[in-house]
């Protein structure tokens, strides 16, 4: 019955978008929107934290962010900014809700959808409720330019869908063994699965840079040497005192605390993803308003199957 549902859907993604949504404003330019996940191998390193401060880095350079919070049985990216969303996924899932009804607004005005347990569902919809999910995401086309996915630690089915339909993903580690151990798993599984997703490494919660760029190097080492891969390192984020003090007060690090090192870190690791995307651009086929949210909704349906 999936295959069935997948196919249908297929059809659908692959179907001319017509004129952009009636209620973007005419003189807003269309956006190239990006599909990008955040994840992990384990739990604990801090990566909805760091998900949540990235994205709002990314907006403070000028940047449209919507931060989708699929962090299936964890999602607590409302939690983080002290937030109480009336509406999450699952409103959306069930068609009890637009897309548009369920987005809320968080610090500095940042776009985010809580997860809740709406993506729990998400693989085992019926067809019209699957249906409905994208068309609703194919209006999101154009309007930002970056959709993050803060997926779940681990190699859960329902991260692995999204991981893997993305364009690009982002591996958040920490010094610690195991951590590190976790992360190249989850690297290896998914280049199994969908050998064209670029990586890029964040080591976050490091004593200085020296122990950062180990770590980094050690992941790379190991998948420049089996998996033949390269994989660029975007940062270290330092242990700060303060990124704790934050998520107690449920406000974000980089809102409370502008000029800790935590946060010019993180400044700094806005800029070479910036620099990163530049090297990297859309392909041609997703030069296009609505191309690289098709791709990934057309990438998630075949890994559905």
């Amino acid at each position: 019955m999936m295959n069935d549902q997948a196919e249908a859907l297929r059809n659908l993604v692959r179907q001319d978008e017509g004129p952009p949504p009636t209620d973007r404003p005419a003189s807003e330019p269309s956006r190239q929107t990006r599909i990008l996940t955040i994840t992990s191998g384990k739990g604990g390193v801090g990566k909805s934290n760091f998900t949540l401060n990235f994205a709002l880095q990314l907006q403070a350079q000028g940047y449209k962010v919507l931060v989708f919070d699929a962090d299936i049985g964890m999602a607590n990216i409302d939690v983080l900014m002290g937030a109480s969303p009336k509406y999450n996924l699952y409103h959306l899932l069930k068609r009890e809700r637009t897309i548009e009804e369920i987005v809320c607004r968080g610090p500095n005005d940042l776009q985010f959808i809580a997860g809740g347990s709406g993506f729990n569902d998400l693989l085992s919809l019926s067809k019209e409720e699957l249906e409905y999910f994208t068309e609703q995401v194919l209006s999101l086309s154009g309007s930002v330019d970056y959709i993050l996915f803060d997926t779940g630690a681990g190699l859960s089915r329902e991260s692995m869908t999204f991981i893997t339909a993305a364009e690009q993903t982002v591996v958040v580690t920490t010094p610690e063994p195991t951590s590190i151990t976790d992360a190249y798993a989850i690297i290896k599984m998914v280049h199994a699965q969908a050998p064209d997703v670029r990586f890029q490494l964040v080591v976050n919660r490091v004593t200085d840079r020296k122990e950062g760029k180990q770590t980094a190097d050690k992941i790379r080492m190991v998948s420049n040497q089996f998996l033949h891969i390269d994989i660029p390192t975007l940062g270290f984020i330092p242990d700060d005192a303060n990124v704790t003090k934050a998520v107690k007060r449920q406000v974000p690090f980089s809102v409370l605390f502008p000029e800790s090192a935590a946060t010019r870190e993180l400044k700094e690791l806005v800029r070479r993803f910036e620099l990163s995307q530049l090297a990297a651009p859309l392909e041609a086929s997703d030069e296009t308003e609505t191309g690289g949210v098709k791709r990934f909704l057309s990438r998630m349906l075949s890994f559905m199957k």
